[in-house]
């Protein structure tokens, strides 16, 4: 028998640019665990276990951070899965809880980065001993190896083939930014809330063609947090009119469809993203259909339109004109990423996936202010990372 698992507390830092603030990364993960806590009105005494997620800090940052919060001595799990780390966190979680191994577990994201583009070098070489070595390589092999910031590079050249392939448009690609910009400005936690038309996007500084600087997410430090708990603990502490339910969620890794046809539309995740999103529906008997209300990682615009196609929500190809249709903002079919997105609200990356389920919560408990998407029952949370994986999550309201 397992239980099911419910989201009751969640939290979050204001996103921040990085070096902006004074603040140690566990200063940000004691202010969002503390905040998720506080969501729930769960003491820390009664958490059983800690899922931490980060990328840049060293080995057993997870305790230091939680250490902030209490000291009560229980197993602390330091995780690191790229960008979608976050959402690694919360699925551990939620699978001790459903496992049976705990009632109450805390699952905790945070990062605090440098200035700059992610990645390093200005070479192919540079990434003969890295774990996205094979991902590069197909790049490489298809487009060559420019001097613009690796990752942008390879999102970048995935936007090229889409562009190739299907006719997709850099306005269409700018669409993104300019929705996402739009949605952040009632965002109070959002690293930006500044809002641009679609002309100003394109007109940015390229980072690389066709990405704009407006189409990236930045480096941002932050944090956020979720309480996950059992049916069981819910009922005992009346949390009911708190409960989110994790209605289902899987990851997957990269197959050989990721790197068989040397296109960087497979190999930056579609074909993860496309299984992980499938599996997800079968485990909860939902569909894209029942869906109200979507955060998902738009690392960079050409990654929110290759999410849309593989969740389902269009045909393969068909995404720039979905964006175009405003099908995926308020007044369309689903609002998607009302919190700003990585584009707008940031991407500190081990917080990124434990802020979109903060976001959905609160969208889903009718608690997103401004941003509210007007009777959204169910929310679906979609993290990506190269290397790689992908975290699909469908959250339900309880």
């Amino acid at each position: 028998m397992t239980s099911k698992a419910y989201v009751v507390g969640v939290g979050m830092t204001k996103f921040e640019k990085p070096e902006t603030r004074d603040w140690q990364y566990w200063d940000m993960a004691e202010e969002a665990g503390t905040a998720a806590l506080a969501d729930a009105g769960v003491p820390y005494a009664r958490v059983e276990q800690a899922a931490v997620g980060y990328c840049f800090q060293a080995s057993t940052a997870g305790q230091r951070a939680v250490y902030e919060i209490g000291l009560s001595g229980i197993p602390v799990y330091n995780l690191n899965n790229n960008c979608a780390t976050g959402s690694t966190a919360l699925m551990t979680a939620r699978q001790f809880v459903e496992g049976g191994i705990a009632d109450c577990v805390l699952a905790l994201g945070f990062e605090k980065m440098s200035r700059g583009a992610l990645g390093g070098g200005s070479g192919a070489g540079d990434f003969k001993t890295s774990p996205v070595a094979r991902h590069y390589g197909i790049m490489a092999a298809g487009h060559g190896f420019e001097a613009s910031p690796p990752t942008a590079q390879i999102f970048g050249n995935a936007a090229r083939e889409h562009m190739e392939r299907y006719g997709t448009t850099e306005a269409q690609l700018a669409a993104v930014g300019a929705k996402n910009h739009r949605h952040s400005a009632n965002n109070p936690n959002a690293q930006f809330q500044d809002v641009y038309t679609v002309d100003e996007i394109l007109g940015a500084k390229t980072v690389h063609r066709p990405l704009t600087k407006l189409q990236c997410s930045p480096t941002s430090d932050g944090a956020a947090a979720a309480v996950v708990v059992s049916e069981r603990f819910v009922d005992e502490h009346g949390l009911r009119d708190r409960a989110v339910e994790i209605a289902g969620q899987a990851m997957t890794t990269d197959t050989e469809e990721s790197f068989a046809s040397g296109s960087c539309i497979d190999a930056v995740g579609r074909p993860m993203s496309r299984a992980a999103a499938r599996q997800a529906f079968e485990r909860s008997g939902l569909g894209i259909e029942d869906v109200d209300v979507i955060e998902l990682h738009d690392c960079f615009s050409i990654n929110e339109l290759l999410t849309y196609e593989a969740l389902g929500m269009c045909e393969e190809g068909a995404s720039g004109k979905l964006v175009e249709s405003g099908a995926t903002t308020y007044g369309g079919r689903w609002v998607v990423n009302p919190s700003g997105g990585l584009i707008s609200k940031g991407h500190p990356l081990g917080a990124t996936g434990l802020a979109q389920a903060a976001e959905l919560v609160w969208q889903l408990r009718g608690e997103a202010g401004p941003r509210q998407v007007a009777g959204a029952r169910v929310g679906l949370a979609h993290n990506i990372g190269l290397g790689g994986a992908a975290v699909v999550t469908l959250l339900r309201r309880a």
